[in-house]
């Protein structure tokens, strides 16, 4: 018997009901089998009854950073906390691709199998969410995505609003800003999630009148201290996320000890480096982890900055675009993940006043690599704002010591 005839067969039996003895048959034979967990079921008794507090997974619930209380804290001012997660999804002022709004969202993604009962990690040797602060969610800035100098404007407004929140351990706690700011009060630390990295800027002139002129340590693939670029006729286009800086030091946001770590991008020219040195910074590139080694390079940021206000911001391109594709303006040859954790364990204890992860573009990821590695790093900020020096390796990790030393 052919294939063909084989199949006509088949067809004609289904049809005249020859085969359904045997579909009746399975069915039977599956009720038979189907196992029940328990005693039976009791009437009426609900879901907590039987299983317990409806939980939410790794991969289910609301979309919250490392599934933490999730806050609309610009409508709730009586939500109180040490450190909040602040969504910024603004992209409208990039040189080449967009996308950067959807940044908050693929990071709290990439987040998901985060949590803060399962948040220590060997390499920092604590758990940040135990360390005797409240960190909540606070849900995303509302901004404009029409009008840029709107946009700009909500996003000062709404960060402004925030750190002048009085933090949840209060004001006769251990001191971590109150040293600093210029009121002598204690403030809570925003983690900001970009968007583009424009959002700096707003950022530092809500810095500024807490803490005066700030020190930034900026990890990036490029400078972002350019002027102007050209057709920039109103005072709103000269402000792109490639100028902030430029424009936050014109308007004194900026201490002169700021320094650029992972610089690799193509420049006009030798000038372009002297103009970054009138905005205040130094450079260490890419190919100084190569040249100097890790440690050197944390001796060299912590040297730079001091005892000075410091923010950190964080430009996902600063990787490699083979670990971290989805960012708006990749460049080749980028450090590593692993380096840049290590680079971030090595600034524990300088004095942040705050952080950001900005340039996440989820449209260009791959299996969510960018938004996890975001994520992480979000993770290490929060030890790194939380303790007072880098973290010691344990005596067991010493490679030199025989078994029974």
């Amino acid at each position: 018997m052919t294939l063909n005839m084989a199949l006509l067969a088949l067809v004609v039996a289904v049809a005249s009901g020859s085969l359904a003895p045997l579909a009746n048959a399975h069915l039977h034979h599956e009720a038979h089998e189907q196992i029940h967990f328990g005693q039976a079921a009791v009437a009426g008794q609900t879901w907590m009854e039987k299983y317990g507090p409806q939980i939410d997974q790794t991969f289910s619930g609301p979309l919250s950073f490392s599934h933490l209380p999730y806050f609309r804290c610009l409508n709730e001012e009586e939500v109180d906390f040490d450190i909040a997660i602040l969504g910024m999804p603004f992209d409208t002022a990039v040189t080449y691709r967009p996308g950067a709004r959807f940044g908050p969202y693929a990071i709290r993604s990439g987040s998901r199998r985060q949590r803060d009962l399962r948040a220590y990690t060997l390499s920092w040797g604590n758990n940040p969410y135990a360390l005797g602060h409240k960190i909540i969610d606070c849900g995303d800035v509302p901004v404009s995505p029409f009008d840029n100098a709107l946009a700009v404007d909500q996003m000062e407004v709404a960060y402004s609003t925030l750190l002048a929140r009085p933090p949840t351990r209060g004001q006769d706690s251990v001191p971590v800003t109150r040293f600093i700011a210029k009121d002598g009060k204690e403030h809570p630390r925003i983690v900001s999630l970009g968007g583009d990295h424009t959002i700096v800027l707003p950022i530092l002139r809500s810095l500024f009148k807490v803490y005066g002129p700030i020190s930034v340590i900026h990890f990036d693939a490029h400078l972002d201290t350019w002027g102007y670029y050209p057709g920039s006729d109103t005072a709103q286009s000269r402000i792109t996320h490639g100028t902030f800086f430029y424009v936050a030091q014109e308007e004194g946001l900026l201490a002169n000890n700021s320094i650029h770590a992972g610089i690799r991008c193509k420049l006009g020219g030798i000038e372009d480096l002297a103009n970054d040195a009138t905005v205040g910074f130094q450079v260490i590139s890419t190919d100084d982890i190569d040249d100097l080694g890790i440690p050197a390079i944390v001796r060299k940021i912590r040297q730079r900055i001091g005892d000075s206000p410091v923010y950190l911001s964080l430009d996902i391109d600063v990787i490699d675009p083979g670990l971290a594709p989805a960012t708006g303006t990749p460049e080749a040859g980028g450090w590593t993940t692993r380096e840049l954790k290590r680079i971030l364990r090595g600034l524990a204890g300088l004095n942040f006043v705050g952080a950001d992860i900005v340039e996440v573009a989820p449209a260009y990821d791959n299996a969510e690599i960018t938004g996890i590695a975001a994520a992480d790093f979000v993770h290490d900020f929060l030890s790194m704002l939380l303790t007072k020096e880098p973290p010691k390796k344990p005596s067991h990790w010493d490679v030199t010591k025989a078994d029974n030393e």
